[in-house]
């Protein structure tokens, strides 16, 4: 019986269909994960964009020299003055705050569930203690505000109903968790034959965790303390709520101070026109904190790439 002649061409033509329905569908794949990648990217090239134009106008009409170095700040008041050094200054006592609360802790914490915590004990603590992660800010806020300033008060007369060392401390409760974790995992990815030479060499446990697996994990522990305090920088319900709106340039945590987030979230919900000078102030202030934070975020891009170890 003689081959039908049309069988090969007819199979060629659908494995050709179904071969560039495949392109076709990666090619859509492709595509649809740029568009997602690029919405990120060009949301960030967004807000810095309003942040660089609003500021600008801001600055056409008050002196860079009088916004970076003033020590009176009063942009909704007359006469106005728009010196960012009280801001400032409220946002680095609150952070440094948290910093003392949240980096020793957060670190103790991280070597025990790394060095000393056996498997089902780590198993139970790290989530309890991410858990506070998940916790509103709000709610720390109120916390500070309602729990942690009474109970201050009882041993601190002179503390106010808003202060900053109140919102500094719950700050540093909050962002405990992201050093603790992030130290860690680093902690957690030096091999295990670092550890084992040592015990070799007859070095207890504490020598061992802090002489080899420390050192071999800085990079990553570092890096965890730098995004913490961008963290902190950046924080806004809590200091909104708990450190009050002062903003007499000072550096005493027992009295009331507003921090820069604050600040913007204060005003950015008044009754200012948008068009005017006193609305614009956020933007500049925004623009400032941007700052600070992308050179934090900078610094740490820079010390993972410095003390990165790489191990096989």
């Amino acid at each position: 019986m003689a081959a039908n002649p049309l069988s090969v061409p007819q199979k060629k033509t659908i494995e050709f269909s179904a071969s560039s329905s495949r392109r076709i569908y990666e090619t859509a794949i492709a595509g649809f994960l740029f568009f997602c990648a690029a919405v990120s990217v060009l949301t960030t090239v967004g807000i810095i964009g309003v942040l660089i134009f609003e500021t600008i106008e801001f600055l056409q009409v008050v002196s860079i020299f009088e916004f970076l170095f003033g020590t009176v700040w009063t942009p909704l008041f007359e006469p106005a003055q728009f010196g960012v050094l009280p801001l400032v200054g409220a946002t680095l006592v609150t952070s440094l705050i948290a910093m003392f609360v949240a980096l020793p802790l957060g670190m103790l914490a991280a070597i025990y569930l790394s060095e000393y915590a056996s498997r089902r004990t780590r198993g139970y603590l790290k989530p309890a203690l991410e858990i506070l992660a998940g916790v509103p800010t709000v709610v720390y806020g109120y916390f500070a505000l309602t729990f942690v300033t009474p109970f201050l008060r009882q041993y601190i007369p002179d503390l106010k109903v808003f202060n900053g060392l109140t919102a500094g401390l719950v700050m540093g409760i909050m962002i405990l968790p992201l050093v603790s974790s992030l130290s860690e995992d680093a902690m957690n990815a030096v091999p295990n034959s670092l550890r084992e030479a040592a015990y070799g060499l007859g070095s207890t446990k504490l020598e061992v965790t802090l002489r080899v697996v420390v050192p071999a994990a800085l990079s990553g522990i570092v890096a965890a303390f730098i995004l913490a305090i961008s963290r902190a920088v950046g924080e806004t319900m809590i200091v909104a709520i708990a450190a009050g709106q002062s903003t007499t340039l000072q550096f005493n945590p027992l009295n009331p101070m507003e921090t820069m987030t604050a600040f913007i979230a204060r005003v950015s919900l008044g009754d200012n026109p948008q068009t005017s000078l006193e609305f614009k102030t956020i933007f500049a202030v925004g623009m400032l904190l941007f700052l600070i934070t992308f050179g934090l975020n900078l610094v740490s891009q820079r010390v993972l790439a410095r003390f990165r170890e790489v191990y096989q």
